[in-house]
């Protein structure tokens, strides 16, 4: 059995289901975007849609994805940084529950958080607070972490960074484990493009992306798109939302469908589909079926409001992840 560590922001998501997309212009938050915050932005949106938040949960793109590995029955870890807070001990106290080994540091920030606000077409846009997670650093990443793991998943929100994901990626190389990276948000691609492509080509061995972020990061789009991303990685995948996904397995491509679904907030979707494909890689399975188990987990997750998902949904995936693999 495969096991993988991830690395990525720390932050606990805080989600409000907003009445209609004129807040976001109110607040100038591009729709379906990522955009970093101060305290002065934190408190501005709680003052306008404080009233819509519905619930909480431990978030973060990598710790989605390794959560939803961890439930599905993979070993994992992951590696983060939080404040020394309620915040803090709510996000690591989610992941030992959740069998998920936590290596975080504290940072001297409070603890991070995203505050997603839910469109009425499910659609989601993020202001992130990144806190104490942004004071994650490279000497904070020893080379004893990547011990047991045969996979190592990086979020590409943390590409700011270049140290730290440039350190991490080569040390997990180094340890003979292989590298996923998921692209994360386009407008974090555009920003970091020269760096994204070199650390990609140098370290990566699988490539996630939606189709804004494969258009950022190759200028082309779907099948094109595709084959320019599998120039830097030998296991690339096109998330293409209701349409499915494509995947290029070391020059081997294939298409994936979706299941039937009533979309009620995207949330987690991408890093859900990262989590069934992953696993099925970590069985030895043929791409088609990766893709399958990740459009089955990416497929349940949007049909609840956050990135965490009920027990009994849970079961009803692993009966359905069983019939793909047997």
């Amino acid at each position: 059995m495969s096991s993988v560590l991830g690395l990525g922001n720390a932050l606990v998501d805080i989600l409000a289901k907003i009445e209609n997309d004129s807040l976001l212009d109110e607040l100038n938050l591009p729709k379906g975007s990522m955009q970093l915050i101060d305290e002065e932005g934190v408190k501005l949106i709680n003052e306008k849609a404080g009233h819509f938040i519905t619930d909480k949960a431990a978030g973060g793109s990598a710790a989605n994805t390794i959560n939803g590995l961890a439930t599905l029955g993979i070993k994992t870890g992951f590696i983060g940084k939080i404040g020394k807070d309620e915040t803090g001990e709510f996000f690591k106290t989610d992941m030992e529950k959740n069998n998920i080994l936590p290596l975080l540091n504290y940072g001297v920030t409070r603890s991070g958080t995203s505050i997603v606000l839910i469109s009425p077409d499910s659609e989601r846009t993020m202001a992130t607070f990144l806190g104490s997670a942004i004071e994650m650093t490279a000497s904070d990443i020893e080379k004893e972490m990547f011990e047991g793991y045969t996979c190592f998943h990086v979020e590409g929100y943390l590409v700011q960074n270049y140290e730290l994901v440039e350190t991490a990626l080569r040390m997990a190389k180094e340890a003979g484990l292989k590298n996923s990276l998921d692209l994360a948000s386009y407008n974090v691609v555009e920003d970091n493009l020269g760096f994204l492509k070199k650390i990609t080509k140098e370290y990566v061995d699988i490539l996630f992306a939606n189709e804004e972020e494969a258009k950022a990061f190759t200028g082309k789009e779907e099948a094109e798109a595709l084959t320019e991303m599998s120039k830097y990685a030998d296991v690339s995948i096109l998330k293409l939302g209701k349409r499915g996904s494509m995947v290029n397995y070391y020059g081997e491509v294939v298409k994936v469908g979706v299941i039937p679904a009533d979309s009620v907030d995207t949330t987690g979707a991408g890093d859900l589909y990262a989590s069934g494909f992953l696993y099925g890689l970590a069985h030895g399975l043929a791409p088609e079926q990766c893709g399958k188990i990740g459009a089955i987990t990416s497929g349940n997750v949007i049909q609840v409001v956050g990135p965490k998902m009920s027990d009994d949904q849970w079961n009803k995936i692993k009966e359905e992840v069983s019939a793909i693999m047997n």
